[in-house]
């Protein structure tokens, strides 16, 4: 007889198999034979709360993520160093042809609650990949305010950094590609989508629109664009 696993992780590997997989075999197969094929790029935070499928209501195949402390973007001139989030973008918009970017940042972060107080010694690659976001923050006393607007802040300061990437600008200036701004309040299930026009984050029970940002290009009656 068998001994009992007490590996629980382990037994979850084999529920997946045994009753999980079955059920989306056919689905898997298919993206393997036909390819993927995700219309978004999503950056989001590491955050173990911060669930994109859940929030997207998407499933295998539909969304390309990528998740880092903070759900920052380096900049694209490398003076940041290399990373994989700027490989994993250019290779979203130049090989996927991804037609939404979705920056998506939430509540009580601790990436970025970390840029108001000491990052510890040993957490050297921590604390330079913090100073992404550094330009959100604050000359004040951390608050739950201060930390709520430090949180929507970094997430419009990505949204500008992406504009950095020729090949993201290039597609969002043909209106092939968008760009998404959102921050999760965990609390409250809710997302709170970027409004370019109001330059605040309102909340998508309420907005006509699932975020514009960085900017929007302005169009004059006769569909003159003008820059």
């Amino acid at each position: 007889m068998q001994a009992p696993i007490d590996d629980d992780l382990l037994l979850r590997l084999r529920r997946f198999h045994d009753d999980t997989f079955p059920g989306v075999q056919e689905q898997f197969q298919n993206l393997v034979k036909d390819g993927q094929h995700p219309t978004i790029l999503f950056i989001g935070c590491s955050d173990s709360r911060l669930v994109p499928y859940m929030l997207t209501g998407t499933g295998p195949g539909e969304l390309f993520l990528v998740r880092n402390v903070g759900a920052f973007v380096p900049p694209y001139d490398g003076s940041a160093g290399y990373h994989g989030t700027s490989a994993a973008i250019e290779f979203a918009v130049l090989n996927l042809k991804v037609s939404r970017i979705i920056v998506c940042g939430h509540s009580h972060c601790g990436g970025i609650r970390a840029l108001y107080e000491e990052c510890d010694p040993r957490a050297k690659n921590l604390a330079a990949w913090l100073e992404l976001g550094r330009e959100a923050v604050m000359p004040v006393l951390l608050s739950p305010e201060a930390l709520r607007r430090t949180e929507q802040r970094s997430i419009v300061l990505q949204l500008e950094r992406l504009m950095g990437y020729p090949m993201v600008r290039e597609q969002v200036e043909a209106q092939k590609i968008t760009l998404h701004g959102w921050h999760y309040v965990i609390e409250d299930g809710e997302i709170h989508v970027f409004d370019v026009k109001q330059g605040a984050f309102v909340p998508a029970s309420v907005s006509s629109h699932s975020g514009t940002g960085p900017y929007l290009r302005y169009v004059e009656h006769d569909g003159q664009i003008l820059d």
